[in-house]
Formats: C-alpha cells, structure tokens, sequence
C-alpha cells in the first residue's frame, strides 16, 4: 500500500468567519473555493507546513490552533487533514498571492454560498459544527 501525503488544510477565522480562498490554478478547480494550505515537505511536521503554506499562499502570520477531527481522501496518494488557525497579532490581512483570485471571510450563514471543492465539504461541515458549539482558546 502507498503511503498517505498529507496534504494540510487551514480552517483559518477570525472570530466565527471562515476564510474560503477561490482556486486560480489548474483549470479543473479554478473558480471552487476550498481551505487554503498544501502539501507537507518531507521531514515537515503539518502544523509547521500549515503556518508556512498560509504565508506562500495569503502573505499571513498564522498560528494552528487546534486539528480537526478526521481525514478526508484526496486522489491518491493524498490525504487532507484540517486545523483551526488564527492571524498572529500584527500581521498583514490575507491577499491571494499564489493558486487563487479571490478570498472571502464567510460568516455561518453564508458558508454554502460558495461552490466549495468536493473534498473540502466534510472538513468545511466539521469546522462550522465546531463554530456552533463555540470558540476554544
């Protein structure tokens, strides 16, 4: 059997939005919305590659808050995993800088709004239940 590659997606909010970032790139997925993040390097633990895949893809200084429960298969060999993270203190507001046109920040109410990707919807389902029952810390 081949092993998974992790692929980290980031819940990221701001108080109980979500951001939804509009894939540019490739074509097939161009125009649906998804978690922004990516894959983890080799040797990279996935908070790491989390904090590092929101700097390359938005310009932002984030923290992983705490994972989602669950995986969800991607086409194979990937794997998505989710945490919630937050924007450090100073830093700069999200800008699409690579793979993406367009970012949102979606209240619960507007979560279905968007045409998400297929494979971001449980994770998306997942997060906005946590959002329900709460803020962590």
């Amino acid at each position: 059997m081949t092993e998974r590659i992790v692929v980290v997606g980031a819940a990221l909010l701001d108080g109980d939005r979500l951001l939804a970032a509009r894939r540019s790139a490739p074509p097939e997925l161009a125009g649906r919305w998804e978690l922004p993040g990516g894959k983890v390097e080799p040797g990279e633990r996935p908070e790491d590659a989390l904090v590092r895949e929101l700097r390359e893809e938005l310009g932002v200084e984030a923290e992983v808050v705490e994972r989602v429960p669950g995986s969800w298969p991607l086409r194979a060999p990937y794997e998505l995993r989710v945490w919630t993270a937050r924007l450090r203190p100073g830093s700069a507001g999200p800008e699409p800088l690579q793979d993406h046109d367009e970012l949102r920040w979606l209240a619960p109410a507007e979560i279905w709004s968007v045409p998400w990707l297929e494979q971001d919807v449980p994770a998306v389902r997942q997060v906005l239940a946590r959002l329900a029952t709460g803020p962590r810390a």
